[in-house]
């Protein structure tokens, strides 16, 4: 979750060059035992100018003599999942065979391995692989506790997101940048392109409606990398009592939010391919109504169906499979569309304005969730109303010049107008 100006730091760190050092954009103080926000957040350099291609793209993980002398000597905890590959090899496997003391993992929702349900409780346990202890952070103990930290210098996030506001991996980030913060411990994030980085869209999340799925006050498709969003936590206070943790960031090298980006492993259990993950802004929508957005099927968030949409030309059966256990309608019949081979648009309210019209239960065609998922009780009210897509987007657009402005301040690449 600007075009920065970059400037050097003077050697500091084991007599090699320290990562360099944020845009002056945070400068204010945050308290009187916080040191100023440049001086937290450092940005390792990078060139911004060329127009990046996936074969020459480099992750943040993939550029190892950036950050490697900032983990040797320390107690090191991961933020990491089945994402945080350089290449085909695992991090953890990566910063062990480096001699780096990892102390623990801290696995997301889906788990340390990416397995489980979207909602599923995750254990704490023991990593089989490595014998290193797995602390879940989904559930109730989504933020790190100062006894989980109190043998940790530095935690490391390096997670693939997709860029979209209800997609919870962020909500882990700042929870993991607000413990850090109350802590005193430093965070180390390697970036990743966003696949959805290209536009910004969608409602604005209102404050009134934070939640795991939603934690700020951003459109539903931000626009941002991870380190881009966490350089904007910490530059607009969102952590809790306005703190700011000592953040380190290795950016992506040779990429633009012009760059296709075709993730080489699934992020979630359901959002297998390019895809799916282009169409999740728009469908994930879905998982606030009572339409299946393909869970329990081979083409999950690439599908829509329901009993009760009138056209019935296409329709699938979702089944209880690994990553979606318990789907919306199991064995039940759903009518609706294939959306598998069509070019994804950006976000669009069309599917999920057509699918209330074409309900045989309008009554029951929304839940709750829906208000979590678009950050708004307004979207609801506005498809029951009748509204066009035109006019509902005519009342975001207000936020949404406001949230670009910001944005604007916290980029680390070329945007893509």
């Amino acid at each position: 979750m600007f075009q920065p100006l970059i400037v050097l730091l003077s050697v500091f760190l084991l007599g090699l060059p320290s990562c360099q050092k944020s845009t002056p954009n945070n400068s204010e103080t945050v308290g009187i035992s916080t040191p100023k926000p440049e001086e937290n957040d450092r940005v390792s350099g990078q060139k911004t100018t060329e127009n990046a291609t996936q074969n020459n793209l480099k992750t943040g993980a993939e550029q190892t003599e950036k950050y490697l002398p900032l983990l040797r000597g320390k107690k090191i905890a991961l933020v990491v999942n089945q994402t945080s590959l350089i290449k085909n090899t695992h991090l953890v496997d990566s910063l062990l065979a480096h001699k780096i003391q990892i102390v623990k993992i801290f696995a997301p929702e889906h788990g340390f391995r990416g397995e489980a349900d979207a909602g599923a409780h995750i254990k704490n346990e023991t990593d089989a692989k490595t014998g290193l202890p797995l602390v879940s952070l989904y559930g109730k103990n989504k933020k790190p506790t100062a006894e989980q930290l109190k043998d940790i210098d530095l935690i490391l996030f390096d997670i693939q997101d997709v860029g979209v506001r209800f997609y919870t991996y962020i909500s882990t980030l700042h929870y993991i940048m607000e413990a850090a913060a109350e802590n005193n411990k430093t965070v180390l994030v390697l970036d990743r392109p966003n696949p959805n980085g290209d536009y910004v869209d969608g409602p604005v999340l209102e404050k009134t409606h934070v939640s795991f799925v939603g934690m700020h006050e951003i459109p539903l498709v931000h626009g941002l990398t991870v380190a881009e969003l966490a350089k904007m936590l910490n530059g607009e206070k969102w952590l809790e009592g306005g703190k700011q943790c000592k953040l380190e960031i290795v950016p992506v090298k040779n990429y633009t939010h012009k760059t296709v980006y075709e993730l080489p492993v699934k992020p979630s259990p359901n959002l297998p391919n390019y895809q799916s993950i282009r169409l999740y802004p728009s469908l994930g929508l879905f998982e606030g109504t009572n339409v299946s957005a393909g869970r329990g099927t081979d083409k999950p968030f690439q599908i829509l169906g329901s009993p009760f949409y009138k056209d019935t030309t296409f329709s699938f059966i979702p089944k209880s499979i690994p990553g979606a256990t318990n789907p919306p309608h199991l064995n039940v019949k759903c009518y609706g569309k294939d959306l598998s081979q069509i070019k994804a648009p950006n976000f669009t309210l069309s599917y999920l304005i057509d699918f209330y019209k074409n309900s045989r239960q309008q009554e029951k065609f929304f839940n709750s969730f829906l208000t979590k998922l678009a950050g708004t009780e307004q979207l609801r009210k506005q498809i029951e109303a009748g509204l066009s897509e035109e006019a509902i987007r005519k009342t975001w657009q207000p936020a949404l010049n406001r949230y670009k402005v910001t944005r604007k301040k916290y980029l680390l690449y070329p945007d893509f107008e």
